[in-house]
Order: structure tokens, then C-alpha cells, then sequence
């Protein structure tokens, strides 16, 4: 008989003991719950106004994943802690744990991280934008793509060249294409004793007759300097940033050309020697 009490006794010592932790932990595991499940709604909430936001502001896609990503994350992270914190769980160990970790991997990516920054900004300021004619870190090139940490640039003979954006956060930066215009920069030399207004007239009428040359800014063609060869002249066409190198080479061409075709001679070397004898 005593063998049959026993197990009965246990059987109630373990039904005590469990309603006991049921009703110590059941309600803060309920309100756990419902803290979740609510916090998660939240958060779902704030991510999809954010994206309104970001999206009137015109943010970069790159920052916008970024950005939404970072609040979703740390928002979950910190209603993970809040949860189990409810739960009876003391949260200080595993916060001191997190943050020396955290540290330790700050402390090891500071290069990382500052390119992280400096894309940060970039995205955020806009100094430029996919598709503008930048010069940076002695680089000259076409903003090909914006990463979260590096910016890609395509230069004139079609090469990437790939730049931390710490680098180009902190450093100088060129953008030829933020006006929305851009002065071509060509010089040209005649010879002494040829007709400058004649020459002028040619290649003034060079750059207007082509089709890729602006009508405003007017095109220029002035003395630039004297040299022992000839006269330098300094020949300012202005093009769309995307059509520099486009105009570059062509008025140079076409502007050698008509100023062969109207018979004007080019700078020549020349020499004078004195006999000191006589």
C-alpha cells in the first residue's frame, strides 16, 4: 500500500511545483508574448514609413537598403533583449558580452568601418552620383556605381578603378558634371605672321557646326601664349559632361583640318644665326 502513496505523493510534490511555476512564470511568459508580437508589428510599421520617407527624400538605393536594415535589425535586438529581460532573464551579462564584442570587431575593422562612414556620407550628401565626370584620389573617370564602402569609376581608356570612400569622403573631389555643362580645355598653335582673325573665324565656325558643342556658353577662341614656335591659342569649346571626350578629340581633328583647308600654316621651329665675324 505504501508502495502505490508514494508515487501518488510525487506525482502531486510535481503537479504542486508546476502550477507554482506557471503561475510565477506563465503571466511574464504571456506578456512576453504579447510585448513580441506587438514589438514586431511596430517594427514592421517604422520599416515601412521609413521607406516612404527615404523614398521623398530621393535617398540613393544603395543607403536605402542600408539604413532600413540597420533600424530593422537593432530594433529587433533590442526587443529581444526587453523580451527575455520580462522573462526573468538578467540581460547585463549578455549586454557586456555584446558590447565588448563588439569593440573587439570595431577595433579590428577601423579601416572597414571608416570606408563604412565615408559611404554613409557620400550616399547621404550626394558630393556626386552615378554617371557624373569626377576627379578624386588622382583618378579622372565616370561614377560607374556607389557602394556602401567603395566607389567604382570607369576612366577614359575603360578601366574600373575602385576607390575606399574613406578616402573620398575625406579627400578632394571634382565633379565636372554638377553645373550640368563642362569647358573643353584645347590648344592649338599657328605660325607668326598668320591672320589671327582668320584663324579665329575658322575655328569659332568649326565648334558651331558641330552638333555636340553648346550654343551658350559661347565658344572661344583666344591667344593663350608666345612661343618660340608659334602662337598658342587656347580653343574653349562647352558640351555636356558625357560628350567631353567626344568633343575633345573632334574639334581637335576637325579644327587641324580647317585650318590646313584655309591655308593657314601651322607652328614651325625656327632658328636665327649670327655671324659674329662680321
Amino acid at each position: 500500500m505504501n508502495e502505490l502513496i508514494q508515487p501518488v505523493d510525487q506525482l502531486t510534490t510535481w503537479s504542486q511545483k508546476g502550477m507554482a511555476l506557471i503561475m510565477e512564470y506563465g503571466p511574464k511568459v504571456l506578456m512576453a508574448l504579447i510585448v513580441l508580437w506587438i514589438g514586431s508589428l511596430l517594427i514592421r510599421m517604422l520599416a515601412s514609413v521609413l521607406n516612404k520617407v527615404l523614398d521623398r527624400r530621393g535617398v540613393e538605393p544603395t543607403l536605402k537598403r542600408f539604413l532600413h536594415s540597420l533600424v530593422t535589425i537593432s530594433l529587433r535586438i533590442l526587443l529581444f533583449l526587453t523580451v527575455i529581460q520580462m522573462m526573468g532573464v538578467a540581460t547585463t551579462s549578455f549586454v557586456a558580452i555584446v558590447g565588448a564584442a563588439g569593440l573587439a570587431v570595431g577595433l579590428a575593422l577601423q579601416g572597414t568601418l571608416a570606408n563604412f562612414a565615408g559611404g554613409t556620407l557620400i550616399l547621404l550628401f550626394k558630393p556626386y552620383k552615378v554617371g557624373d565626370l569626377i576627379e578624386a584620389q588622382g583618378v579622372l573617370g565616370t561614377v560607374k556605381e556607389i557602394q556602401i564602402f567603395t566607389t567604382l569609376l570607369l576612366t577614359p581608356e575603360n578601366k574600373t578603378a575602385i576607390i575606399p570612400n574613406g578616402a573620398m569622403a575625406n579627400g578632394n573631389i571634382v565633379n565636372y558634371s554638377a553645373d550640368g555643362r563642362m569647358r573643353v580645355d584645347l590648344t592649338m598653335g599657328v605660325g607668326y605672321g598668320q591672320p589671327l582673325d582668320k584663324v579665329r573665324q575658322v575655328l569659332e565656325q568649326v565648334m558651331r557646326d558641330d552638333a555636340l558643342v553648346l550654343s551658350e556658353p559661347a565658344p572661344s577662341v583666344t591667344v593663350n601664349k608666345l612661343n618660340l614656335e608659334g602662337i598658342e591659342l587656347a580653343v574653349r569649346p562647352w558640351c555636356d559632361p558625357k560628350d567631353y571626350w567626344t568633343v575633345y578629340f573632334g574639334i581637335l581633328e576637325k579644327g587641324i583640318t580647317a585650318v590646313q583647308a584655309a591655308g593657314i600654316q601651322g607652328p614651325r621651329p625656327s632658328m636665327t644665326i649670327t655671324n659674329l665675324n662680321n
